[in-house]
């Protein structure tokens, strides 16, 4: 609010508004739609899989984001109303945990495509060895390693916002991570051709690589979506940070609705995606769907 009313007075850019009403109505799409991702993994035993969790973490990941949105919107109408204040202690606490549970939606979703990066290319380079290499119980205590770590980290930023110290590193894991992703995704596909030839002469190895290739190019659609609706955000925290006073970073810091709502339409997209891609997950959906008919 103080960065809103502040850049108001430096910049003649207006303050771009989105109705509360679409806040609310993305965000709840955003939580039914993954809300299925996880009923349809839970119901399916074929999808019991080390990816299939790697892709329910995520979703519980996006689930989160636009949880912190509706949680926000429902806050803000509050205070509006005078049942709630701005600056009380009650209010400083929960504005401390909504942006905690923003801050584990951001670290979740970063270290789960991570997880799915790795699953990837272990099924494409190590396809023989995979089922040992990535077993169920080694995909859960993955998981809880970094829910635990994201729990944490997110828990001491939302108490340590303010200081530079905490801002710095913070927004630096965004793109240090994505770039690692990235690296990993550019050597799959490098040397995928290289590693088909070699398992040529297996049977059914052509088939088992063009499936696999397929799922990586599926992360890699996430990975450009969620670079696409998280980067204007995490620009906006970098900016409201070490440029207020400027009317250029002012300007930009105009659209912060417009980057909310971006970060709550990841949470719509990715489940389209998982359901136009995968052909087992469709098949669940028509099932879940055809049953509660």
């Amino acid at each position: 609010e103080n960065t809103s009313d502040f850049s108001s007075n430096i910049t003649d850019c207006t303050q771009v508004v989105v109705p509360e009403e679409v806040f609310f109505t993305v965000a709840a799409a955003g939580i039914l739609e993954n809300l299925l991702i996880l009923i349809a993994v839970v119901r399916n035993k074929n999808l019991h899989l080390p990816m299939y969790f790697f892709i329910c973490s995520l979703a519980i990941s996006d689930m989160l984001g636009s949880l912190y949105k509706t949680l926000e919107n429902i806050f803000i109408i509050l205070c509006k109303v005078g049942y709630l204040t701005r600056h009380g202690d009650f209010e400083k606490k929960l504005d401390d945990a909504m942006d905690s549970m923003f801050i584990l939606s951001l670290l979740g979703s970063i270290f789960s495509l991570l997880a799915i990066a790795a699953d990837r290319y272990i099924t494409i380079f190590y396809a023989l060895r995979y089922h040992n290499i990535m077993t169920l119980r080694r995909a859960s205590v993955i998981l809880a390693i970094i829910w635990t770590f994201c729990a944490g980290s997110s828990i001491a930023i939302a108490l340590f916002s303010y200081e530079a110290a905490t801002v710095i590193p913070f927004t630096i894991l965004f793109p240090l991570m994505m770039f690692f992703i990235l690296c990993l995704y550019v050597h799959m596909f490098l040397l995928a051709r290289s590693h088909a030839k070699k398992i040529s002469s297996l049977p059914t190895s052509t088939v088992h690589h063009r499936t696999n290739m397929k799922g990586a190019i599926t992360l890699t659609i996430f990975l450009g979506v969620f670079l696409c609706c998280w980067a204007p955000f995490v620009l906006h925290i970098l900016l409201a940070r070490f440029c207020p006073h400027n009317p250029y970073c002012a300007c930009y810091m105009s659209i912060f609705h417009v980057n909310g709502t971006l970060i709550m339409c990841n949470a719509i997209i990715n489940p389209m995606i998982f359901a136009f891609r995968s052909p087992e997950l469709r098949s669940t959906f028509k099932k879940m769907f055809y049953c509660s008919r």
